[in-house]
This record gives structure tokens, sequence and C-alpha cells, in this order.
């Protein structure tokens, strides 16, 4: 409970992320936490400002003795994915976050716990509100929808802020100094089919995958995890190869930027197929398992009778369907050939819908190379056009080149070894970092990102470590003392 974590060490820190978990903030309705954000820096009497997109920024002066060193942005983004476990009773629109403490893990009961980026926003509101913290001139940026669409960041023009020096609190392990990150587009292909009723010796069932492992489309498909839609996809396109199987609806996945965890299709198929059809769901259930032993222990493969449905789709139209979305890539596309161990370019089959005549396939594509990005866009896009779709790509957003020589890379760096006598991660990511577009109106800016160990982000799964957070604390309170003095 929030009592529980409010206890926790830094209490500043665990207090402001108690309070900012109690507002809902999902991704395009930020308005309650936009009004919470600026409350805060009111009351405190400081600068507050709300640009045109709906980012706030908030500046303290700095602390006696350090007027002459050089202003720092500390950012961080006030939206949240919004995941819950389909047995979860949560209206993420009018409820807080359920928290509870679980040993050295804070967690949520049964969604997303928020720590991306509330416990990079809560360490801003901590520093705004310290009277005993020595630090440089502060201007704190927080963002809005960066989640869905980074438009906080891109909406952001130039100068508002005077910082030559920016902190984005928002990596997820505590041994890694960021210093790049890949960019990214997203591809919705939509489009409308015919339906023809159902035969009436047809048997209706319901074919659920879940309980796979899922997490952040960009940190975690390096780990090969199972992609619930391109699983519910195999199984429908063999099964529609030996026998006669009809689609009524699909639904599967959810956000963009979250490896979906659940899929679910109403089918309709020959009542003398039954048992074949049957026991050709078993044999997929253990090939799968067998697959996914390591990556997704708790997959499931549910084959459930249902009604059978008045309406599917034509046949030529679901196997037309089922051989695109086979088609389009998912996962790790391409390595990087100069960084060992990164993710270049990969995709994300987020989300498939089929209702009612209309369907729905949503893709986020990464990279760090943004001529490859839109080369696997522009093969994606072929694939679902070949199926009749009208595809669109937008929300494009630009890599964030890593500039190793800068002088705050080199200052934490040593500081780090110094301080926890081992070397720091220094990379680059395959996430979505909004360095690199907050870059591009502030070019002479210094960025750096780094943060606490958070785990299983944009899932149910996800949590953040408590004894993480207080290195993490120390080591931002060690790096402000030490911003140098302008030059």
């Amino acid at each position: 409970m929030s009592s529980e974590v409010r206890s926790l060490e830094p209490k500043a820190l665990w207090d402001n992320f108690a309070d900012l978990n109690a507002v809902p903030r999902p991704s395009k309705k930020e308005e309650r936490v936009i009004k919470f954000i600026k409350d805060f820096g009111q009351k405190l009497g400081l600068e507050t400002y709300e640009d045109e997109t709906g980012n706030v920024i908030i500046k303290k002066p700095a602390t006696a003795g350090m007027e002459n060193r050089q202003t720092i942005a500390m950012q961080s983004h006030l939206d949240m994915v919004h995941q819950k476990n389909n047995n979860t009773d949560f209206d993420f629109d009018t409820q807080g976050i359920n928290m509870y403490v679980d040993g050295d893990w804070v967690k949520a009961k049964g969604t997303t716990l928020g720590a991306d980026n509330g416990i990079g926003v809560a360490t801003i509101m901590a520093v705004l509100a310290s009277k005993d913290i020595p630090h440089p001139a502060i201007e704190a940026l927080f963002t809005v929808d960066e989640e869905t669409g980074m438009t906080g960041a891109l909406g952001l023009k130039g100068g508002l802020l005077d910082a030559t020096i920016l902190l984005n609190l928002d990596t997820e392990d505590d041994r890694e100094l960021t210093i790049g990150c890949a960019g990214g587009v997203d591809i919705t292909a939509t489009g409308t089919y015919e339906q023809e009723t159902a035969k009436a010796d047809m048997a209706g069932y319901r074919l659920t995958v879940k309980g796979l492992t899922g997490g952040h489309s960009g940190m975690d498909i390096i780990l090969g995890r199972a992609n619930a839609n391109k699983l519910m996809n195999r199984l429908l396109h063999h099964a529609s190869r030996q026998f006669d199987l009809r689609i009524s609806a699909i639904d599967g996945g959810g956000l963009r930027n979250a490896i979906p965890r659940e899929s679910s299709s109403v089918v309709a198929i020959a009542a003398g197929d039954k048992a074949a059809f049957e026991k050709f769901l078993d044999e997929q259930r253990a090939i799968l398992s067998q697959e996914y032993k390591s990556t997704d222990p708790n997959l499931q493969v549910q084959l459930e009778p249902a009604d059978a449905p008045a309406q599917v789709a034509t046949k030529a139209f679901a196997d037309t369907l089922l051989r695109a979305l086979y088609a389009t890539p998912n996962g790790i596309y391409r390595m990087s050939p100069e960084i060992q161990g990164l993710v270049q370019t990969s995709n994300n089959v987020a989300r498939v819908e089929l209702k009612d005549g209309s369907y729905k396939v949503l893709c986020l594509t990464r990279s760090s190379v943004d001529s490859e990005k839109e080369d696997l866009a522009a093969a994606i896009q072929s694939a679902l056009e070949l199926a009749g779709a009208e595809v669109t790509l937008s929300g494009a957003y630009p890599g964030w080149a890593p500039k190793p020589d800068a002088a705050i890379i080199k200052l934490m760096s040593d500081l780090y070894r110094s301080k926890f006598n081992s070397e720091p991660d220094v990379n680059a990511c395959h996430a979505g970092l909004e360095c690199g577009i907050l870059g591009a109106n502030y070019p002479g800016m210094e960025m750096i990102s780094f943060g606490p160990n958070i785990r299983g982000a944009h899932s149910p799964d996800e949590k953040v470590q408590i004894s993480s957070v207080q290195k993490y604390w120390g080591f931002l309170m060690d790096t402000l003392q030490r911003v140098p003095e302008r030059s």
C-alpha cells in the first residue's frame, strides 16, 4: 500500500512517487497530471510554465555558492503505460495505482506500476522541493505523451531552456549510462472485409493465447519473448490450411510499445473436423511450450467451445490477411555491427483487431539508423498493402546519436567508478528516449540518461528495486554537486 511505500528511503522521492501514482495519467489524457505538476511548482513559489503541447517547465535557482555552475535540465515524462491482467478489475481513468512492497521491490497489484517514468518525475520533484540539496540552477522539464508518440518532446520549441546539460531520468538499469537510443515510427494498417453467414453445421470455438511474459518492445525485444499476435496468427494460418476454418473475430495485444501478452479469436469449424481440430491444437500447444519454455514458461493455448458465430470473414480474405501477417517481421531485424549486443532495428506487431467487417493492425518499428527504420517500415507496409489494407506511417521520431566524448559523460563515468568501484555500462539502447528529439532544437546541449533498476516495464509485472533507487539517488546527489562551472 502507499503507506508502505512512503516509509521507504529516500523519503522525499517515495512520497512524491506515491502522490504522483494517485493521479491517473494515461498517454494523451494527461490533463490531471499536468495540473498536478503545475500546482506543485506554483506552491513552491517557483517559475512554472506550460507550453503549447502540455509540457511543464519549472525553474529553480542555484543554491548558495553554485550560481556559477552550468544550468542543468532534469527531464522525465509524465505519462505511463496502462496495462493490466485480464482478471484485474481496474479503471486507469479513475483509480490510482495500488502499490505494495515485496522484499526489495515495489510492485503494483495486477497493473503497470508507473515507475517508468514516475520514479524520474518523483526524483525531480524531490530536488525542486528540497532545502538542503546543493545544486546548480535547474530547469525541470516534464514532457507529455512519451509512450504513444513522443508528441511532448516533438512539440517543445527551442529557446525555452537555457541549460547546457540535460539529465534524462528514464533508464531502467542502475549500471547503465545511456548516451544514445533508437528512433521509431508507428505503422497503422486498416481495412474492411466482406462477411458471410457461417454454415449451419459449423461448431464455434474461442481460441486464446495468454500467459506470455510480454515487456517493453524496445528494451526487451532482444530477449526473444513470444508475441501473442504472431502466435495466434501462426495457429490460425496452419489450422485454416488443414480444416474448413472460418474466422469471426480476433482481439490481440494493445499498446505499440508493449510486447503482446494475450490474444483471442472466435472461429467456426466444420462439425466433422472438431476432433481433429482439437488434436491439432493440443499438438501446437506442446510445440509452442517447448519453443518458448525459457522466455515464456507460463504460455497457455486454450480452446473452449463457444456459440457458433453468425457471421464470419470470407475464406479468401482471411487467408490473405493471415499470410500478410505471417510475412510481417516481428522481433529483431538486425543487430548493430558496431556496438556489440545492441539491437539496431526491430518491429513489434503490437495490435491485431478484426471484428464486424473491419480490421486494424498496429506496429512500432524501431532503429538507431533512420534509413534502416524507413526500409523495414516500407517492407511491412508493402506486405499489408498486398492484403488490401490502407497503411499509414506516423509519429516518426529520430534516434539519439551517441557523443561519448561529452564532458558530462566523462564526469559521470568517473564518478560512478570512484563511488561504486566498478565500471559503468556506457551504452546506447534500443528504447525510444526523448533525447534525440530534444537535441534537434537544443543541438549544443550535452545529454545523458540514467535511472534505477526497473523490470517488466510496460507490463503488469513492472517493479522497481528499492535498494537501486537509493543507489541512483546518491549518484544523482553527487552528480549535482560536481556540475562544472560555466565556461
